[in-house]
C-alpha cells in the first residue's frame, strides 16, 4: 500500500467550481485520474504538491467551438499543441470532419490526442476541405451518410455542425438547414448552427426552425448580424428562442466578437450560454496569442460577471456536452482535469474583431492537469514531493 494518500495535491489562492459553489482559497487532491477532494481544508500526504498562492484554479476549461484536427481540415490545429497548453482540456470541433472522413478523424485526432475531443460532424460529407466553403456542392450533402456516421460515432459525435452563412455555404441555406434537421431528428442530436446573413434570411425565420438544445454560435457579431437593436436592446426573436430552449454560444474567431454588441447585451441582462474561441489555423503564432483565457478576459472587460464567465467555460458547456459528471466540475469522482490561471495586469490590450480595445489585464495559463497528469507548469508555482 502506498505511503501517500494522494498522487497530486494542488493548492491555490482561489479555487472556483460553479457546479459545487466552491469559491475561496483551498486545494484539490487527486488520486490516479480522479479528483478525491476539493475545498478549503484538505489534509493528507501527497507524492507531489504544487502551490499557486496568487492564482486561480478552475476545472479544466471547455471550448465549445473550435477546430481541433491533426489532418484533413483546412482550419485544423493539433489540440495538444494549441489548446491543452493554454488551459483547454475538452474541445468540441465545429465540423472539421464529415461522413466521408469521420473514421480518419477519429483515428488521427480523437484517439491520438491527450486533449478530450468531441465532434459536431459537418453536414458536408467532405468536412472542411481546401478550396472554398464546405457547403459548396449539393452532392456533398448526404443525409443518409451523415446519419450512419453519427450512429457509428457514438459518444464521440455530439451533434451536427451547419454553417449556413455566406462564408460557409454557397447553396440554398433553407435546403441546407432542412437537411441538417433531418439528420438531427433521425439521430436525436443537436445542431451547432451558424446563421445565414440576415439580409438573405431574417434571423427570426431561422430561429423558428431550431429546437430545444440546438446551439446558435457566432453570437456577438456586429453590423448586419447584430443581436441588439439601435437602442441597445436584445432582439425579441433572440429572447423568444432562448425561452424555447435554444442555446447561444459566444464564439470569438476572427469576425465574431464585438465589444459594442456584447456590452449592450450584458447591460440588457443577456449572457451567452457558453464562451468559445473558434480557434483555428490562422490563429497559430498570433500576437497576442488568441486562446480561451484571453477570450474570457474580454468578456470580463465587457462587463460580464466573473462567476458567470467561469460557468460558461466549465459547468455550462459540460452539461451541453452531456459530461457534467466527468468535466467542468471539481466534484469528487470527476476526471482530474484542472486549469490554473494567473492574472497579468500588464498584458497586451484586449481587442475585439473590429479593432476596439478595452483595458483590464488578461488571464494566462500557469498549470494544466489532464486526467491527473501535469501537462504544463509555469514559474509561478512551487513544488514539493
Amino acid at each position: 500500500m502506498s505511503e501517500f494518500e494522494y498522487d497530486l495535491l494542488i493548492r491555490a489562492g482561489r479555487i472556483v467550481c460553479t457546479q459545487t459553489n466552491l469559491d475561496g482559497p483551498g486545494a484539490v487532491a487527486i488520486r490516479g485520474d480522479r479528483i478525491v477532494a476539493a475545498g478549503g481544508k484538505i489534509d493528507g500526504t501527497s507524492r507531489q504538491t504544487l502551490e499557486f498562492p496568487n492564482a486561480l484554479l478552475l476545472p479544466g476549461l471547455i471550448d465549445l467551438h473550435a477546430h481541433p484536427a491533426k489532418n484533413g481540415s483546412k482550419y485544423g490545429v493539433d489540440p495538444d499543441l494549441e489548446f491543452l497548453p493554454r488551459g483547454v482540456t475538452t474541445v468540441l470541433s465545429q465540423g472539421d470532419a464529415g461522413a466521408e472522413n469521420w473514421s480518419a478523424y477519429r483515428r488521427q485526432t480523437i484517439d491520438e490526442s491527450r486533449t478530450r475531443v468531441r465532434l459536431a460532424i459537418n453536414l458536408s460529407k467532405m468536412g472542411e476541405p481546401e478550396g472554398g466553403p464546405c457547403l459548396r456542392d449539393i452532392d456533398w450533402i448526404d443525409v443518409d451518410a451523415c446519419c450512419h456516421a453519427v450512429i457509428a460515432g457514438g459518444d464521440h459525435i455530439w451533434g451536427i455542425a451547419v454553417n449556413a452563412s455566406r462564408d460557409g455555404c454557397l447553396l440554398d441555406p433553407k435546403h441546407v438547414v432542412r437537411s441538417a434537421l433531418q439528420v438531427a431528428e433521425r439521430t436525436g442530436k443537436p445542431l451547432l448552427y451558424g446563421m445565414r446573413n440576415p439580409p438573405d434570411w431574417p434571423i427570426a425565420a431561422q430561429l423558428e426552425l431550431l429546437r430545444t438544445g440546438d446551439v446558435v454560435t457566432y453570437l456577438f457579431r456586429d453590423g448586419e448580424w447584430s443581436i441588439v437593436d439601435d437602442q441597445g436592446q436584445v432582439l425579441p426573436e433572440i429572447r423568444k428562442a432562448r425561452e424555447r430552449g435554444v442555446l447561444f454560444d459566444a464564439c470569438h474567431g476572427m469576425k465574431s466578437f464585438s465589444f459594442r454588441v456584447a456590452e449592450a447585451a450584458f447591460a440588457d441582462g443577456f449572457y451567452p450560454d457558453t464562451i468559445s474561441t473558434d480557434q483555428y489555423a490562422s490563429h497559430v503564432g498570433s500576437e497576442p496569442q488568441h486562446d480561451l483565457p484571453r477570450t474570457m478576459s474580454k468578456f470580463l472587460a465587457a462587463g460580464m460577471p466573473e462567476y458567470e464567465v467561469f460557468a460558461r467555460v466549465g459547468a455550462r458547456p459540460a452539461k451541453i456536452l452531456g459530461l457534467s459528471d466527468e468535466v467542468g466540475t471539481l466534484s469528487p469522482g470527476a476526471c482530474a482535469d484542472l486549469t490554473v490561471l494567473a492574472h497579468n495586469d500588464a498584458a497586451a490590450p484586449l481587442m475585439d474583431c473590429y479593432k476596439r480595445q478595452r483595458a483590464g489585464g488578461c488571464w494566462e495559463t500557469s498549470l494544466v492537469v489532464r486526467g491527473g497528469q501535469v501537462q504544463t507548469t509555469s514559474s509561478g508555482s512551487t513544488s514539493r514531493s
